[in-house]
Formats: C-alpha cells, structure tokens, sequence
C-alpha cells in the first residue's frame, strides 16, 4: 500500500470574485500545508465560481482569471494542489483542472464531458477534451477528472481511468443541488471504487449562484464504497483524510508531476464524518443558503418581506432571519379592507417569535382612490379578479417604493404551486428580487415550517392550522380555485417535473378535471412566470433555467 495525506477543499466561490475566490483558495493551501498534506484538491472552476456564462466569451476575463491563478501557484510551494479553472483562449476554452506542484504549474487536466442539460449549458463555452492520461503524483497513478466525467458510467473517462490501472481517482465538481440528488451521487461514485477497487476523492462547490444552490458534501470514499471522510452539507467546509492506495498495474500514457511528496513530519489529523440531515433539515438548509447567497453576493444589506399572515410569507420571512439576522430583516403588513384581524394578529404573532418589527401600512384609501379612478371606465362590469388584483399591486408598489427608498431587496413570498399555476398577480405579489420558495410546492412549505417549529417555535400555530387564502375578496379560500393541495402538488409534479401526459396522469388515478385544470393552468401562465424573479432550485425540475417552454405555443394540456 501507498499512503497520502489529502485535503479537500470545500469553497463556497463568487462568479467573478476573482481577488476573493484567490485568498479562499490561498487560505485553504496554507490550512492544508498546516496539516501537513501532500494533496489539496479544489471543486470545479473555483477561480472563476461556477458558472459564469457569458463572462467566459469576455477575453479579458479569460485573461484576468489566468492571472488569478499565477497568483496562486506560488503558493504552492512543499504541497501539490488540483484547482478549476477555465483554460485558454474565447473560442478554444476548456473546463480545466490545474495540477501544480511544489510552486510550478505541471500539468492540465480538460473535462471530456460537457454538461449541456437541464441548467447546464456549457457546450456553448467550452470544447471537450480529448487527452485522459493517468498522472504521477507522488508516485501514484491518479485519475483526475471533472463533473460529468464521473457521471457518464460505461462510456466516462473515469471509467477509462480505471480501466489504465489509476490506483486513485479524483474528480472535481460543481454539482447542483435538488432534492434526493446527494444520494444518487453518491451511489456513482461508490460504482467506480467498488469496480476498480481504488479510493476515490470527491471536491464539489458549496453555495448560492443565481438559481442554482452547491451542497458541498464532498467526501472521500474507500475501496469497498464507504464513505471514509465527508464534508458538511450546504456548508463552506475543508476535510482531510489519510488514504491507503493499492498498487496497480499502468497501461497507457503518464504524466509525471512528482514521483515523490515534499517529505513530511506527520501531525495526526482528525478525520470527519459526513454528517446526516433529515430531509427537512436538508431543505432547510438550502434555503437558508440560496438565500443568503443571493443577497450578500449581490451586494445588498437588508431584505424587506410583506406579511399576510399566511404560510408562504411566515416562512420566508422566518428563512430570511436565518439567513441574514433579524436586524437585516424588515416587514410589513398591508392590510386591506378584505384582511382579518386574524391575519394581522398572526402576523404580529410572527415577527415578535422572531424579534423584529412589524411595519404596517393600510391600503385602503389608495384601492378606494383606485377605484374611484375606474368608476368611469369600469362601468357596468361586474366585480371580479381585476379589483383583486388592484390590491396586489398596491402592495407590491408599496413594497417596490422601500426598496428604492431604502436599497431594500424585496423577497417574494409565492410557492412552487401558484406560480405552477399562475395563481398570482403579475406585478403584484410577483414584484421583488428573488422568490425564496418558488421551487417549494405548497404541501412542503408546510413541512418545512413544521421542521422550523421542531428547531424552535417561531411560526404561530395558527398561521399552520387556518386555511390558506388570499384574502382579496369575502371568504377567499385558495380551494375555491384550485384543487387541494396535497392533489395539487401530486399533479404538477407528473406534468411539471416528469413530463408525463394528461392521460398518464389519470391512469396514475387522479381526477381527469382536476388533471385537465391544472395542465391547462401551467401551459396559460407561462408568460407569467417568465416574468418573475430568479427562485432557488429545488426540485428536479424548476421553473427557469432548465424548464424553457415557448410563450407563445398552442399545445396545451398534453
């Protein structure tokens, strides 16, 4: 057996930060180096943060971000270190892993599988790579690959690497996060160790991109699949584990970065385990994550939430003081003529759990001055949901004011539910910056927020037990539109999520109005929704950057 002594790197990466994601990378060298380490591995495109688009068609960020990396190498003197970054020229860019060793810049390693699903559209950046030699580092033969290399199973380059005779395999990633995903990587990655019979190191990003959310969780796994060392979940984190190599047989090309570490007086490490989440628990901290990501990266300080009373604005806004601390936290309570005392008890209920104010502002006399405005015009038609309509984007004028005021991001309070099925007012309840739960379907923010309360009891029960309404007109009840909830969510995750046809999803045994209803529903709102802020990406499927249908498209329902 060879022994090495690795550190894995767990950085939470700003797209374009440059400065700030070079002295992450230099802190965790020198923490690794302080542990006395012969390896340190980086996630994918950590100088640059994953992923920065059309920053990559920029040549002068190509350049600056090559720069970054000189500034880095010398670091590295007395350890060996893997590092993402992108490689080369706009036009003949590649998806790169750094190996440096010892202060010099050895070699390159270029991802061969290039991600263009779903979220992901780097083929439009970068070409593939076609080399995939083993390298010497310290005289084991490692494979090193990036992202999708690992995920492509018979046909990979991780599955060449194993088949040369790599005696490690390494992979560097930026992987985003959705629900129960963590779980099915994890049985790829213990695929390969268990086929090859090699430990494999895996160093993912961690933290919040536009939509996209990182969860971290890397890990270094044995020969027989378990899981030796594991990073936090949805936390910046480093770990460092002592792994017991086999020797193996090498067929094909090498190349050579050191046949030997920098020797090394070894200090005993503690070596950590991954730790477990509950589901919710998981959710929850993504939320928090994306959330806080989102505002702080974006340069904003405080965050403004308009409270109903009802579930959705409870928990964002019990997410958003979690995220940012009760002092960045503002909101209000617009009551109308149509709002209850219940509602505004819940909501006072609320914000004095958590320790902040509630400012209120009535909008009555500015719907009343609405609808005098109208009188005229709207003469003869019959009330419907254009009056309800007028109240929501009141509110949401109210709220947009404060911001502008007072350089207050709002945060948006519609579920992935509504906004599936358009029940929301465009401009209205829709206007803000970012919509913390739009990928949170009703029956799980209840679920959430039961997990919340189990942490501490923050959310009034009242505000769990009533029925969700709207409250823009007499006895609205969000039922009076839709089917419930928990048949709700069911249908649009076949329709949304799996793409299953109407007809698939009655034969699952739903009712074929419901079904016919809801389809209708998030095929007419499209243009809403393209209309909305960017959300955190939950599901496997989310409204936004990997669901792209025409707004203008005649099939429907199907």
């Amino acid at each position: 057996m060879k022994h090495i002594r690795v550190a894995v790197s767990q950085i939470n990466s700003t797209v374009g930060d440059l400065n700030g994601n070079r002295d992450k990378i230099i802190t965790d060298i020198q923490l690794a180096k302080n542990a006395d380490c012969d390896l340190v591995v980086f996630p994918e495109l950590a100088v640059t943060g994953y992923h920065p688009e059309d920053l990559l068609l920029k040549p002068k960020f190509i350049e600056d971000s090559l720069e970054t990396l000189n500034q880095i190498i010398p670091e590295t003197k007395g350890i060996t270190a893997i590092i993402g970054y992108a490689r080369g020229k706009v036009g003949n860019l590649h998806d790169s892993a750094a190996i440096i060793h010892d202060g010099k810049l050895v070699a390159s390693y270029d991802k061969g599988v290039i991600a263009s699903f779903d979220i992901y559209d780097e083929i439009r950046y970068f070409k593939r790579g076609t080399r995939n030699p083993l390298f010497n580092i310290g005289g084991i033969k490692c494979g090193i690959s990036i992202g999708e290399d690992a995920w492509d199973n018979d046909i990979s380059p991780v599955m060449e690497q194993g088949s040369k005779g790599a005696e490690l395999l390494i992979n560097i990633s930026a992987a985003s996060y959705y629900i129960g995903k963590a779980s099915k990587r994890y049985q790829k990655l213990k695929r390969f160790t268990r086929k090859f019979n090699v430990p494999f190191i895996y160093a993912n990003l961690v933290g919040g991109q536009d939509e996209m959310i990182f969860d971290g969780t890397s890990m270094v796994l044995t020969p027989d699949g378990e899981i030796k060392t594991g990073a936090k979940q949805l936390k910046e984190d480093i770990i460092f584990s002592d792994i017991e190599v086999p020797e193996y047989e090498q067929t094909g090309k090498i190349v050579t970065i050191c046949d030997e570490f920098v020797p090394k007086t070894k200090k005993k490490i503690k070596e950590q385990k991954l730790e477990k989440l509950t589901h919710a628990r998981k959710i929850y901290r993504a939320l928090i994550l994306g959330t806080h990501d989102y505002v702080v990266k974006n340069g904003f300080d405080t965050v403004v939430v308009g409270l109903s009373g009802g579930m959705d604005s409870a928990l964002v806004a019990t997410i958003a003081v979690d995220a940012l601390g009760k002092d960045k936290v503002k909101c209000v309570a617009m009551p109308s003529r149509f709002s209850s005392d219940e509602s505004y008890n819940d909501a006072r209920d609320l914000c004095d759990n958590l320790g902040i104010d509630l400012m209120v502002l009535p909008i009555e006399k500015v719907y009343k001055a609405y609808l005098d405005s109208l009188k005229e015009v709207f003469k003869g038609t019959v009330v419907n949901t254009t009056e309800e309509n007028i109240q929501a984007r009141i509110r949401g004028n109210f709220l947009m004011a404060l911001s502008n005021k007072f350089g207050w991001l709002v945060l948006t309070t519609g579920n992935k539910s509504e906004t599936a099925t358009g029940y929301t007012t465009l401009y209205g309840d829709m206007a803000g910056g970012f919509a913390v739960i739009k990928d949170l379907p009703k029956t799980k923010v209840y679920e959430i927020a039961r997990y919340r309360n189990s942490v501490s009891k923050v959310i009034p029960i009242n505000i769990i037990k009533k029925a969700p309404s709207a409250e823009l007109r007499p006895n609205q009840k969000d039922s009076d539109f839709l089917p419930p909830y928990e048949i709700l969510d069911p249908i649009l995750s076949a329709y949304v999520e799996k793409n299953l046809s109407v007809d698939d999803i009655v034969q699952m045994g739903f009712n074929e109005a419901d079904v016919k209803k809801t389809a209708r529903l998030v095929d007419l709102n499209e243009y809403k929704r393209r209309q909305g802020p960017p959300g955190i990406k939950l599901t496997t499927r989310s409204f936004g950057r990997d669901r792209r249908f025409p707004i203008t498209n005649q099939y429907r329902g199907v």
